[in-house]
């Protein structure tokens, strides 16, 4: 399992993409990953200059990119309130002046701080920044006139399958988390 399902709606977290220097080759060496490593239809895409939404096949979940958003913000504005109750906790038996003579106030500000803290993780989560790497890459491939095979992956061990596969067929592969 992907290090960031636990946060995200996707079921696909993980990409891979290898790029090729025509289509043959790379309609050939989709069809061979699904082939060989099992995949789903819907888990191997091409990528080609004439696709008028690339964006499609480099990020079909938009329901799950909605969702990331959901899941990520609560369960880590949950996490964050969670940690600031366990720093609350930490600096009232240390005896810290401004908590022990303000207990309500400092365990309030501490909350919502931790709260706001993991909501902005929840941010991040959503934005997926592992993903820009890969999603330029392709996006520059295309614009040379090259192709690209994208494989969306449902757990780590696809994914490093299918980073060694496309490699292997001797494509230049990227990989997000």
């Amino acid at each position: 399992m992907n290090v960031l399902s636990t946060f995200t709606g996707e079921m696909s977290d993980s990409k891979v993409a290898g790029v090729f220097n025509n289509e043959r080759l790379a309609r050939a060496v989709a069809r061979q990953a699904r082939a060989v490593l099992g995949l789903r239809p819907s888990q191997v895409q091409v990528v080609t200059p004439r696709d008028s939404h690339p964006g499609r096949k480099l990020e079909p979940e938009g329901r799950g990119i909605f969702r990331t958003a959901l899941i990520a913000h609560f369960k880590l504005g949950v996490v964050g309130m969670v940690l600031g109750v366990l720093v609350f906790i930490s600096l009232h038996t240390r005896d810290v002046p401004a908590v022990v003579n303000s207990p309500g106030m400092a365990a309030m500000a501490i909350l919502l701080l931790g709260g706001f803290a993991g909501l902005l993780a929840g941010g991040l989560v959503t934005l997926r920044p592992d993903h820009t790497p890969l999603l330029a890459k392709v996006g520059e491939a295309l614009g040379e006139g090259r192709y690209a095979v994208v494989v969306h992956a449902f757990d780590d061990d696809q994914s490093a399958c299918a980073q060694a596969f496309l490699a292997g067929q001797g494509g230049e592969t990227i990989r997000t988390l």
